[in-house]
Parts: C-alpha cells; structure tokens; sequence
C-alpha cells in the first residue's frame, strides 16, 4: 500500500500507478460533484455534439449530494457524505469513455461495465467512508460554480476546488482489480460454509 497526494488534472499516467488499497489525497480545481442525473445530462450533451459547462477530462467526479449554504452570495459546502455509487453504474463506464475522467469517488463500489471501463479509459474508483460527511466537507474548500441548479442541490453539478481532499481508499483500479469483488467472494464462500454446518442450503 502507498500513499499519493495528486494535484488535478490528473494524467493517465498518475492513476496507472494506483494498486487497491493506494490511499490517495487531492488538491486542484478539477473536482466535480456528479450524481446520475447528472451524468445523464452529461451524457445527452455529448451526443448531441454540447459542451458541458466543465472540461472532465483528468477530473475527479465525486457521487455526492451536496448539502451547501450560501454566504455572503458565496456558496460553502457542509457537509458531502458520499452516495452509494450503484445508482451511477446504468452510466459510469459511457461516462469514462467519453469524458477520460480519471478519478471516481463514492461509495460501495460499482459493477463489471465500470471495472472494465477503468481500465480501459485509465482510471479508478475510490471509496470515501460513509457517514463522514462533515470530514470530506473540509477537504472541499470552494466552490467556483454551482451548474445545472435546475436539477436540484442533491444533483447538480458542483464545480470545487479541493484542498488535500481524503482519505480516499482505491477500491477498483485500471488493471482490473477490485477489492469489492474479493469482498463479496469472502462473505459469499464464509456463507456457504456456515449455511453447509447447520444444514441449510442456499
């Protein structure tokens, strides 16, 4: 395991560096909040030859609804627990491939298609724990735009500059490996094993 701090935009070559279990931290501009109805309006955009208001390209996408406050007409971020990442997994890998964003942030983990797609695009899904909301607050230190407000707080697209935002825990890499699948494996065989002992079939 090794720690990398990483100032955005990230290059492919960063993040082909990462193994599971790296712990990453980011500093940069190129930080964006992006849950599913964002991504499918990112992804409308790009069929119909639109630019999205931000370049993805060597971001970190971070599934997050938001709870911000505006002070001063200046919006802050308070809290950013991350969300389950599942919900994102009907987009994720179509996003990667169009866009060569380089970091995912979330939780839970995602499926197949994303694995494969990280791997291909050259990037990396990193777990933020769960119920930490006001911590990962702290790491995002601006907020420079606040787009697509018509979606709604939870779902827009936040446009952040973080500052040492972590710890992120790489979970699923670009060379296939996620220890997300190694996890379900465990509990799946320390299952079967239990289920064998008392006599239940699965």
């Amino acid at each position: 395991m090794a720690e990398y701090h990483f100032t955005t935009p990230l290059s492919e070559e960063d993040v082909r560096k990462l193994k599971v279990g790296d712990i990453v931290y980011v500093t940069g501009e190129h930080v964006y909040t992006a849950r599913d109805e964002a991504h499918h309006r990112a992804l409308e955009m790009f069929e119909k030859g639109e630019k999205p208001p931000v370049d993805f390209e060597g971001s970190v996408i971070y599934h997050v609804g938001p709870v911000a406050k505006e002070v001063n007409g200046k919006w802050m971020i308070v809290s950013a627990g991350p969300t389950t990442s599942a919900r994102m997994d009907l987009f994720e890998d179509e996003f990667l491939r169009k866009y060569r964003a380089r970091i995912i942030i979330g939780k839970g983990g995602m499926g197949a298609r994303t694995l494969a797609a990280l791997k291909e695009a050259g990037a990396v899904y990193c777990s933020f724990t769960g119920g930490c909301g006001a911590l990962a607050a702290k790491g995002l230190k601006e907020v420079r735009a606040y787009e697509w407000q018509d979606l709604g707080m939870p779902e827009a697209l936040w446009v952040i500059t973080a500052e040492k935002f972590g710890p992120l825990l790489v979970t699923m890499d670009s060379h296939g490996n996620s220890m997300h699948d190694v996890v379900s494996k465990k509990v799946q065989d320390a299952k079967s094993e239990v289920y064998s002992k008392i006599g239940v079939s699965e």
